[in-house]
């Protein structure tokens, strides 16, 4: 039986990114192809991994986070030592995120106001020159 393999081109397609990104992840050791002359042959657990990869990037997570938890599925032991793990990094990450958006909230409240003054100070220059 001949396991199914993907050629950069096909990955790409079917992941919506470009082959320099799969290079990237490459460079990363996130995937492994093998070689056949230029060709690169990704395997399926090279297909996981970009899978996983690109998971943790739409999470927010940094490359070092994903290369670690992605590292971890691939020894030996139990998985109670990964998923607590990654419920850690998932509750720093949402942590800092609620943060943000704490901050992002209190910056627009501010430029509301900063609005509000500009457009009542407009409107009081606007009806001394009309009345002068």
């Amino acid at each position: 039986m001949n396991p199914r393999t993907w050629s950069i081109s096909e990955l790409a397609e079917e992941f919506n990114i470009t082959p320099r990104t799969l290079r990237f992840y490459e460079d990363h050791r996130i995937v492994n192809p093998t070689r056949d002359g230029q060709k690169r042959i990704y395997t399926h657990r090279d297909r996981t991994r970009l899978k996983l990869a690109l998971r943790g990037k739409r999470l927010g997570l940094q490359l070092s986070e994903i290369c670690s938890l992605i590292g971890m599925y691939e020894g030996p032991g139990s998985t109670q030592p990964q998923l607590q793990s990654y419920l850690a990094i998932l509750t720093r990450h949402k942590q800092q995120l609620m943060q943000q958006k704490q901050d992002l909230d209190q910056t627009l409240a501010e430029i509301d106001e900063q609005e509000k003054n500009c457009l009542k100070l407009l409107s009081e220059v606007g009806d001394t020159a009309t009345s002068g």
